[in-house]
């Protein structure tokens, strides 16, 4: 799943077809079966995908639907692995807000905007400021070190608080207290250029302001051939969709699109309100204290 002009966008690849993506819209049904094994994806190169040279198949209980040598090339050519230090490109240095003391710092190229923002579901972010990779790099580093803010939040955390979110102004307050702090740390990379302070509000995007996702109660964690899942879309938020599902009481179910990757889809009827079969799936308690498993 990607999000492409504010919107959440599924991308696939069919044989003759080649690589597609297909804009999801609130409020119409999404409705799959899973066939057959999980392959892997291959890896990405000049926003491409690049078919993995065996077919490998990979296992169903991780998020990431690669084989070791893909997942491995994949890392080589990632930002985070610091192999790209020459790269010309400016990058921009971000918080992103998640939910009440729950905020990270982290980079990305100044091209792709608040994609990558969009990508890990922050409910408000701000810009810290841009300049080259490693200046950026730097002051991501300096974050962590003299603030201790972290540069990963776990998509189990960011679920759990998404129905109990604090107005928009107390996440403002936050992350301008943090901004405030940050900014003013002694070490700032000189080649890094700051930001003014200014927020970026993104729950109305994921459609978490109209009082439907605090009925949110579990989240598909994994699949499995003959699963099937049905439901009418309400909102989203980084890579979960969120489906209201029919005789459920208005409860929602979130689907994780990142255990999607790698297998063969095919659509099953969804019809009208489109939220009555959920089968051979498993699926876990949305708050990790009241975790269940199990497949139904």
């Amino acid at each position: 799943m990607a999000w492409r002009e504010g919107g959440p966008v599924l991308g696939w690849w069919g044989e003759g077809r080649g690589e597609r993506g297909s804009a999801l819209r609130f409020g119409d049904a999404v409705a799959f079966g899973v066939v057959g094994e999980r392959r892997c994806l291959g890896v990405w190169r000049g926003g491409r995908r690049v078919v993995c040279p065996v077919g490998a198949e990979v296992g169903a209980g991780s998020t990431r639907a690669q084989c070791e040598e893909c997942a491995r090339l994949d890392r080589a050519q990632s930002v985070a692995a610091d192999t790209m230090a020459d790269d010309p490109r400016p990058y921009a240095v971000y918080l992103a807000w998640f939910g009440p003391g729950m905020v990270k710092v982290g980079i990305t190229r100044e091209d792709r905007g608040a994609a990558r923002l969009l990508e890990q579901g922050a409910v408000a972010f701000g810009w810290l400021g841009r300049g080259p990779l490693m200046a950026a790099r730097r002051a991501e580093e300096l974050l962590r070190a003299a603030l201790g803010v972290p540069d990963r939040v776990p998509y189990a955390r960011k679920r759990a608080v998404r129905g109990e979110l604090p107005s928009a102004e107390a996440r403002t307050g936050e992350l301008a207290e943090l901004y405030g702090r940050a900014v003013g740390l002694p070490g700032w990379p000189e080649a890094l250029e700051r930001a003014e302070f200014a927020v970026v509000d993104q729950a109305e995007v994921f459609r978490l302001g109209d009082g439907e996702w605090a009925g949110a109660e579990a989240v598909v964690g994994g699949l499995r051939d003959g699963a099937v899942v049905v439901g009418r879309l309400v909102g989203a938020a980084g890579p979960d969709l969120h489906l209201a599902r029919q005789g459920a009481g208005g409860r929602l179910l979130v689907v994780d699109t990142r255990w999607m990757a790698g297998w063969r889809l095919v659509a099953r009827g969804g019809g009208g309100e489109a939220a009555a079969v959920t089968s051979g799936v498993e699926v876990r308690a949305l708050r990790p204290s009241h975790r269940q498993g199990g497949l139904f």
